[in-house]
């Protein structure tokens, strides 16, 4: 049961990440780049590479957690990543920025939906991270 629910979660965790690239893919760069800037955490010389190049980051890790490749790397980089766009947009947020949040193209302001439903995808990327550790263990054990 374990295992079917490991795979239906990065199975889906990965959906999302290749799904919010190609939102972000199927614009140009500069529009994405303006999410990221509304957010005043980076200079812009950190939003340009933020928003050329994350997209393309989060269609890589989407594909590798479909795949189930190098798992007990690229599930706590997504983790991390999760977790990093949860505190940007809490930050926000809380500083009443009243912004569009860039997770999937344009239209969804930062607020508790968003919220909530990234903090979901920090606890099932949590869930996956935990599952892949314990497959490698696992199998460094079992060659043992």
């Amino acid at each position: 049961m374990r295992v079917r629910a490991q795979l239906v979660a990065r199975c889906v965790l990965g959906l999302v990440f290749v799904y919010a690239a190609w939102t972000k893919l199927a614009q140009p760069w500069e529009r994405f780049a303006l999410s990221v800037d509304s957010y005043r955490l980076l200079p812009e010389w950190g939003v340009i590479v933020v928003a050329r190049a994350l997209p393309w980051l989060e269609l890589l890790l989407g594909l590798l957690l479909v795949a189930g490749w190098l798992l007990h790397y690229v599930a706590p980089l997504v983790t991390a990543l999760l977790a990093g766009f949860w505190v940007a947009m809490l930050w926000a947020y809380l500083r009443g920025l009243g912004i569009d949040c860039g997770c999937f193209g344009i239209g969804q302001a930062v607020g508790p939906a968003t919220l909530l439903r990234d903090a979901l995808l920090v606890v099932l990327a949590g869930f996956v991270t935990l599952g892949a550790f314990r497959a490698r263990r696992a199998s460094s054990a079992s060659a043992a």
